[in-house]
């Protein structure tokens, strides 16, 4: 309906009952079916001339040669863990000239909308200019978690029940082998599922269901239709200014790049800025100061690390300067590196980093990030 005709859409997700009530693109008959194909037939069928090409995937299957041949891309994901990693993805792709100036052709303008319940957002980010969306993460609200003896010993409620089977029945039980829970994966949902309900029945708790159990490992608030609608239309507005230049996009210089919306009460909007994190780890590609002893186990800097604000990160693979290149020290991504490099995790930093002194910088990987990072490790003894 604005003209765009050339669109791709990538989603992972299948069509469920409950998103009938709040969207039109799917019917009955589609439940089951993959959301990015359905909604690319409804719209190709309906609008003359349009080019919606589905990717039924997750965002990480894509490398970035993929999205580097946009020239717009809009977020509508579901986590911060997926803006994180396409946020890292995109600001890699930036470019400078010998004078420290962005190559404007690698910068992609990204607009990422987001709601919760009935409070939304719409953010421009434009890599290298705007704040990323790293530079913003402190602004969201920590993820609500629950002491690890009322899990353990006596859970009170269903999502209890379903934080014991994801924290501490998966390590103990390894029902796939050794391998990470995947909640997007059907067969570890289902197993969470099973294993939580069970976990109910023994303690006379009611209501835990597939989609319950979903809810709380993904950590998914219920959707608001008049919410999503306000946001798309926002995106979508955001967008058509951008791509034609009828007039300014929301910026600094015109009062704002972000956008926040509340209909909690009647509805509120205010659009405001924020500033660029000069330590950022993604669009400023700084390496993040880290100290350790000498006699830290690996295994105690990895839960550092874990730790760090800075980093909001999982489990991170890690590997140091050796002369043929890099060492790796731990990577729990890879079954046999894991297996093989086990041993490391009982040795101190000063055994494994013999001879480099404060300042070696190590190369850090994680799920949450789409690129590696560099941590400059200052020794303190």
């Amino acid at each position: 309906m604005m003209g765009f005709l050339n669109i791709d859409v990538i989603d992972m997700d299948t069509i469920e009952l409950t998103n009938l009530n709040r969207q039109f693109l799917f019917r009955q008959p589609d439940v089951g079916s993959s959301k990015a194909e359905v909604a690319a037939a409804f719209v190709n069928k309906r609008v003359p001339g349009a080019n919606v090409v589905p990717h039924f995937a997750k965002i990480q299957d894509k490398d970035g040669d993929f999205y580097k041949q946009f020239h717009i891309i809009i977020m509508g994901l579901d986590s911060l863990e997926a803006r994180r990693w396409m946020n890292d993805l995109i600001c890699s792709f930036l470019e400078y000239d010998e004078d420290g100036n962005i190559d404007p052709s690698t910068a992609l303008t990204v607009v990422d909308g987001g709601t919760e319940g009935l409070k939304g957002h719409v953010n421009v980010i434009k890599p290298g200019t705007t704040p990323c969306f790293e530079c913003i993460l402190p602004l969201f609200p920590p993820q609500v978690n629950f002491p690890m003896c009322t899990l353990a010993d006596v859970p009170r409620t269903p999502a209890h029940c379903v934080e014991w089977s994801k924290q501490l029945e998966w390590d103990r039980a390894r029902p796939f082998g050794d391998v990470a829970l995947d909640c997007d994966d059907a067969d570890h949902m289902q197993w969470l599922f099973k294993t939580s309900e069970k976990r109910a029945k023994e303690h006379g708790i009611e209501g835990v269901t597939l989609k319950f159990t979903q809810g709380v490992a993904k950590r998914i608030i219920p959707a608001i239709a008049a919410t999503n609608a306000v946001v798309a239309a926002a995106c979508a507005n955001e967008v058509f200014k951008i791509a034609t230049g009828a007039c300014k996009e929301m910026q600094i210089e015109t009062g704002g790049h972000y956008m926040m919306y509340v209909g909690s009460e009647g509805v509120y909007t205010d659009t405001m800025s924020h500033d660029r994190d000069p330590e950022c780890t993604v669009c400023h590609r700084a390496a993040v100061n880290v100290k350790a002893s000498r006699q830290m186990l690996l295994k105690d800097f990895i839960g550092v690390l874990k730790n760090d604000a800075r980093l909001r990160i999982k489990d991170p693979a890690l590997s140091a300067p050796a002369p043929s290149g890099l060492k790796v020290l731990h990577n729990p991504h890879v079954s046999a590196l894991a297996k093989m490099y086990a041993g490391n995790l009982d040795k101190t930093m000063g055994e494994l980093l013999s001879g480099l002194e404060s300042g070696v910088e190590l190369t850090m990987d994680d799920p949450v990030l789409a690129t590696q990072k560099q941590l400059s490790i200052t020794f303190t003894d």
